[in-house]
């Protein structure tokens, strides 16, 4: 019964989403910002009990806010604005009904080499008539946070991820992996608010210029 009156929920929210979207008349590229795991799903837990569900809904949030206060704000939104969990294959559906024209997944990765470090972003294997723009978002993504933050470029790779397969077909789509909550120096820096914001800003900037 639980599992129905979510999906009724989901349904009515996407409805009313439609409704809204609808009304609007600016020509604005749309970008979908998925904050991977949530609720029970806590994705990868790092060094002191960092967990990557809280990392990337913070950095979500504050990319959001950024781009609120922003003098031209973009048409940017996430898949989840709390600690729920919501399931892949709605995480999809989710951009095509709004019409994504970019769709970024949120994530940090995690190893059992505790030096491992870096940043990677993958686009989907499968090719479409977005492969060359997601490819170019890619390495756009990954070069920013090397360049302004630091981060060592673990490359852009090509991957099967559900998220990555669904939308494939109908708006650029990447996987950012934001570093490895296993290597002590990167969990500790991707948990501060200070840097969480730069990440956010460093994205932002990186969607504005794409």
């Amino acid at each position: 019964m639980k599992k129905v009156l979510k999906n009724v929920s989901f349904v009515i929210l996407l409805l009313k989403m439609c409704f809204i979207f609808g009304q609007e008349t600016s020509a604005q590229k749309r970008i979908i910002i998925d904050v991977g795991h949530g609720g029970k799903d806590s994705g990868a837990i790092g060094i002191n009990g960092v967990k990557e569900k809280d990392v990337v809904l913070d950095i979500a949030l504050e990319l959001l806010k950024l781009n609120k206060q922003s003098k031209n704000p973009m048409d940017i939104y996430l898949t989840r604005y709390s600690d729920t969990l919501i399931s892949l294959t709605d995480r999809s559906k989710l951009s095509k009904v709004l019409e994504a024209d970019v769709f970024i997944s949120l994530h940090c990765n995690h190893s059992d080499n505790p030096n491992a470090r870096g940043v990677e972003v993958n686009v989907a294997k499968a090719n479409s008539q977005y492969t060359k723009d997601a490819t170019w978002l890619a390495f756009q993504l990954q070069a920013v946070l090397n360049k302004e933050l630091g981060f060592e470029s673990r490359g852009v790779k090509f991957a099967n991820f559900q998220v990555l397969r669904e939308t494939v077909g109908y708006c650029s789509s990447v996987l950012f992996e934001l570093g490895f909550l296993s290597n002590g120096d990167e969990s500790k820096y991707i948990s501060d608010f200070i840097n969480i914001e730069r990440i956010a800003l460093s994205i932002l900037l990186s969607i504005q210029n794409h």
